[in-house]
């Protein structure tokens, strides 16, 4: 093997170091390097090896097929000019019955100085595999999962083993005499002659991250980087280019499944732009019955920074809001709430230095009762459930809710088949007339001096108090004529 620091890619290098073999890798035995050339005068450098893989199978299956070991043949393709790192491995035994295909692929991202890109594919057809097809493929399939797990953290392994060894640059390669060099970090590589693009006034790299995303990790981060590569040009004649923050949201709604991630954004992109929605907070007039009778407003922020929305549920005259404004009426207003909530989120991130991207809600179910079941007011319920949750994933970060009578475990049983299980889990209860003080009440999320005098405390949010019912003269004439409850 060519000594380590001729490799002159800071990823290239940190790659080489896990050959022949590595501890993290305990299946591979062994592995021999038998072609390896270098092109462009020194530009290109193409390794192809042979390594022995320990078999991972129960004693049964071993026996059956007659090895303890099998090879696979790797090929690595590092090109310094386009700062790419393909690697490409398909199985040499049983080639016949099996056919095993994977690639990895390290590339610099094309707008930002700091960070690397990383995909990963594979392939697993079982031809005929001794009868025993199924087994090898649930085997080969959840080996695989663990392996894939394992490949970046060996790299970030390694890439720290260099920083610790003091090797905090490498050389890049140049056409002429102008060398250049590249800082060895968990995500970087050579980068582009070319400025980094701007999105939203800011750049993607690591103080961009901190700031306004969070923490991520490099996979993450590599997810986030494909996904918006999906939307950067495709969007840009139908809908507006989806923000960094967004992408996110999508893709931790989808575990992050850039596939799955896609499909749903694209959707939810699609219905913005067909309902007007990007053009609701400048065009948005609250009704009259609504700024009187809906309980709900925005009330400063959660200790960790989120802007608070209160719902007085309880409260709320549900069958007159629906007979005065209808149903439609009531998804507009619960969509305007949302896209106030997205620009809250944003002013709350700069106002306190952190990434801010979810928005908290405090329900108040005191005079909750049957009439609040009424069949209209559930299936309108419903229907803004559906829509908020194909098209704002993962903007709520908690809801509290406090003083919730005997009747509301009908209500949620109804309800909470309808929620997202991720959503259902930021559900937290709080029963009884002291949700304020006890000592896993709600002034563990929320200060004291902001909790609102309904629920003990001493700040007066500025949302309507309903207790009466909504005048049947407000009523719309359409509804009447309609309803016969």
């Amino acid at each position: 093997m060519p000594p380590r620091e001729e490799y002159s890619s800071v990823y290239g290098g940190a790659y080489e170091r896990r050959f022949p073999t590595c501890p993290q890798m305990p299946i591979v035995l062994d592995c021999e390097i038998i072609e390896d050339n270098v092109y462009d005068n020194g530009a290109r450098r193409d390794t192809k090896r042979r390594c022995k893989i320990a078999v991972e199978a129960p004693y049964l299956i071993k026996k059956i097929i007659g090895v303890d070991v099998v090879f696979f043949i790797q090929q690595n393709f590092l090109d310094m000019k386009t700062r790419t790192l393909n690697i490409e491995a398909t199985n040499e035994s049983f080639a016949t019955r099996v056919e095993i295909f994977e690639k990895c692929r390290y590339y610099a991202h094309p707008e930002n100085p700091d960070w690397t890109c990383f995909d990963q594919t594979a392939t697993l057809d079982i031809k005929n595999f001794f009868g025993i097809e199924h087994s090898m493929e649930k085997m080969g399939m959840k080996q695989y999962t663990q392996t894939t797990l394992k490949g970046k953290e060996i790299i970030e392994f390694f890439v720290n083993e260099l920083k610790q060894e003091g090797i905090t640059h490498v050389d890049r390669w140049a056409d002429d005499a102008t060398v250049t060099s590249t800082t060895v970090g968990t995500t970087n590589m050579a980068l582009p002659e070319k400025p980094p693009l701007c999105r939203d006034n800011s750049i993607l790299d690591a103080d961009y991250i901190a700031k306004y995303l969070g923490q991520l990790t490099p996979l993450q981060e590599s997810k986030l980087v494909q996904l918006r590569k999906r939307f950067e040009h495709a969007s840009s004649a139908e809908y507006p280019e989806p923000d960094y923050q967004t992408l996110l949201r999508f893709l931790r709604a989808r575990d992050f499944s850039i596939d799955k991630a896609t499909a749903m954004l694209q959707e939810s992109l699609q219905w913005r732009k067909e309902h007007r929605i990007d053009d609701i907070l400048g065009e948005y007039k609250t009704p009259a019955v609504v700024e009187k009778y809906f309980p709900g407003g925005w009330h400063h922020h959660d200790k960790d920074g989120r802007p608070l929305y209160i719902l007085r549920l309880g409260t709320m005259d549900v069958k007159g809001l629906l007979k005065s404004v209808g149903e439609d009426e009531l998804l507009k207003l619960t969509l305007h709430i949302c896209e106030e909530g997205l620009k809250l989120m944003k002013e709350a991130t700069k106002l306190f230095g952190k990434p801010v991207w979810n928005w908290c809600l405090l329900v108040d179910l005191d005079g909750l009762s049957m009439r609040h079941l009424w069949r209209p007011g559930v299936k309108a319920l419903l229907r803004i459930i559906e829509t908020v949750e194909k098209n704002y994933p993962e903007t709520m970060g908690r809801v509290l809710i406090v003083r919730a009578p005997r009747v509301f475990p009908v209500l949620w049983t109804i309800v909470s088949t309808f929620i997202d299980e991720n959503t259902r889990s930021k559900f937290l209860f709080f029963g009884g007339p002291d949700c304020m003080h006890a000592e896993d009440g709600i002034e563990q999320y929320i200060d004291t001096d902001k909790i609102p005098s309904f629920l003990g405390g001493s700040c007066n949010p500025s949302i309507p108090t309903v207790v009466e019912a909504i005048p049947t003269k407000l009523y719309t004439r359409c509804f009447l004529s309609a309803c016969h409850c």
